[in-house]
């Protein structure tokens, strides 16, 4: 019987219970078996590449974020995570739950016209509804690709009169920068990948993976 047996997918566990009492030789069955396994997707979707962070990692990373924010904040009247949707709602959730202070959470939901990248112009879909007057703000994204979003959404914030403002980010990719962006809090920086899960999505998939993951769109089926 071989070793790894209880590893298998079920249909190929059944083809080795229907023929393991043959005369095919284990050897035979084994090179069979490893065939069919090199053609079998690890992933539940099948254009993701590879884990680039796993979620020990991110996990490991958050709660160092909320130590580092509780006690930055420690003797703060009133502090505001405010998120902006869809992609940073896992990332704000975990969060706040290791932040050991009293805290308020607040959303925003923005998008951007076809010519953003070039123009930096955002629009509003959803404003918070906390008065930020007087308090002190943390805007979290889920990642900073070229600053535009962040950058302008920290300047209407501004306008608005907080006592402070500072930006955390899950991910960052330096090589994309368009504008200047100060990140006060950070997860991770990382190369000029496409990337899925932890709340980030390719075309609505992938946004509850627990890890984060490259995408090759060449392997991607329509």
């Amino acid at each position: 019987m071989l070793r790894f047996k209880s590893l298998l997918p079920y249909k190929i566990t059944n083809f080795y219970s229907t023929i393991r009492c043959g005369s095919i030789q284990s050897t035979y069955l084994e090179t069979y078996i490893e065939k069919k396994l090199e053609n079998i997707n690890p992933f539940p979707y099948d254009f993701i590449d590879r884990i680039l962070i796993t979620e020990d990692e991110i996990k490991e990373r958050v709660n160092t974020l909320a130590k580092q924010i509780t006690s930055d904040y420690q003797n703060s009247e009133h502090l505001l995570l405010l998120g902006l949707l869809r992609g940073s709602v896992v990332f704000i959730t975990d969060l706040m739950r290791k932040i050991e202070r009293p805290i308020t959470m607040d959303f925003m939901s923005v998008s951007s016209y076809n010519k953003a990248q070039s123009s930096g112009f955002v629009r509003i879909d959803s404003d918070h509804k906390t008065n930020i007057h007087g308090w002190d703000v943390i805007l979290i994204d889920d990642i900073v690709d070229s600053g535009y979003t962040l950058s302008t959404i920290s300047k209407l914030l501004l306008d608005r009169r907080p006592h402070s403002l500072k930006i955390c980010a899950l991910l960052d990719k330096p090589e994309r920068h368009k504008v200047h962006i100060k990140i006060d809090y950070l997860g991770f920086s990382i190369p000029d990948y496409f990337v899925v899960g932890y709340g980030l999505d390719y075309d609505e998939k992938g946004r509850n993976l627990p890890y984060i993951a490259s995408i090759n769109l060449h392997k991607h089926k329509d």
